[in-house]
């Protein structure tokens, strides 16, 4: 191996290092836990869709479209299964919000908002 080469692969792994530092929350089955809220809208999500309240699917700000998100009510432990399809929420110190059928799975239809734990699933 000549040495350009070498270099060429040294970039390239620490390329790829700062890219697995840089975005944890993109792995599969790690978790994040922070302030979530519910949204009913019929619009138009950022992906394209109509916005179906009645549907399992949630807002974030990062994650890309069709992710599948286990989210997890800190305060009883239930959980539920969503389908990223928005961009939000764009409320300071939240972090995910859920349709209204994910929220009431949930046990935070009521309360409107609710601390929570999601984790990559899919």
């Amino acid at each position: 191996m000549n040495m350009m080469h070498l270099r060429t692969l040294s970039a390239a792994a620490l390329a790829l290092s700062i890219v697995a530092v840089a975005s944890p929350a993109l792995a599969k089955g790690d978790g994040k836990c922070g302030h979530a809220s519910w949204y009913a809208l019929t619009s138009k999500t950022a992906s394209g869709e109509r916005m179906n309240p009645a549907k399992l699917t949630a807002a974030h700000r990062s994650l890309p479209f069709g992710t599948k998100v286990e989210v997890t009510n800190k305060r009883n432990g239930k959980s539920v299964v969503v389908r990223i399809n928005d961009r939000g929420p764009f409320i300071k110190g939240r972090m995910i919000d859920v349709s209204k059928a994910a929220a009431a799975n949930i046990g935070m239809v009521r309360s409107g908002t609710a601390q929570v734990c999601y984790r990559i699933v899919g």
